[in-house]
């Protein structure tokens, strides 16, 4: 008898390739990232019935304010859109959400519902549903350096004492676990800036298919691909 399948703790996911799929069908770019969320939408229920407990997905990256502006304010209206349409599915599946990234940036309108949505689901405790928008690793990492040197500036804290842990917790995922496996679906082979401190141990799965034909066989291929590696820290196999 096989060895039971290891479900990753915390899956982290790079949504590529929602305009490219909608060029190849001859679609507008925004069909593609219409087609985008309701996968994200799917795969919420599919992660959640695997067992996986903290999902994080990449939906706007702070580069991503130099695509063409009709295109921005399109992603814009969506992640409002779902924003205000997940509360309810939310209560009723246990999610709670949770945004990262600098949230300053944001439209007065999606910052209220980000805030409803976080404030609203705070308690629930099921899958951790992390959307990173307006997020940048660097970034991240340069917000939560200011916030430590803000204590040490005020005594709260000294130079010497800063550990890993210390920048962990100072992070938009303060109080998390780093992922497990991190996908990126459409074939390219880099992060692009994503959960840079956060990674550093994460397996990495890349697949050609683009992130609106994601779905329940494609992410078990990738956990399938996770079990059959060997996790090695300090030189020894994890068992």
């Amino acid at each position: 008898m096989g060895e039971e399948r290891k479900i990753p703790n915390h899956v982290a996911i790079i949504l590529d390739g929602n305009g490219r799929w909608a060029k190849s069908k001859g679609l507008p770019r925004t069909a593609g990232h219409i087609q985008g969320a309701k996968v994200v939408e799917d795969m919420l229920y599919v992660v959640d019935d695997l067992g996986i407990k903290y999902f994080t997905v990449y939906a706007f990256s702070t580069e991503n304010w130099s695509r063409p502006a009709d295109e921005v304010t399109a992603l814009m209206g969506l992640l409002k859109t779902y924003m205000n349409g997940s509360l309810k599915k939310a209560a009723k599946n246990n999610v709670r959400i949770k945004v990262i990234g600098d949230k300053s940036k944001l439209s007065p309108d999606l910052l209220k519902s980000i805030e409803n949505l976080e404030r609203d689901t705070a308690d629930n405790t099921g899958l951790h549903f992390q959307i990173a928008i307006n997020y940048g690793g660097r970034d991240e990492i340069r917000r939560g350096i200011t916030d430590i040197a803000k204590m040490v500036a005020a005594g709260e804290i000294k130079p010497e004492d800063i550990t890993e842990q210390t920048i962990s917790d100072s992070l938009d995922t303060g109080g998390m676990p780093d992922p497990d496996l991190l996908i990126r679906t459409c074939g390219d082979q880099r992060i692009s800036n994503f959960l840079l401190w956060q990674l550093a141990y994460t397996e990495f799965y890349f697949t050609p298919v683009a992130w609106p034909d994601f779905n329940k066989a494609e992410l078990e291929k990738a956990i399938d691909a996770f079990n059959g590696r060997e996790r090695r820290y300090g030189g020894l196999v994890e068992g």
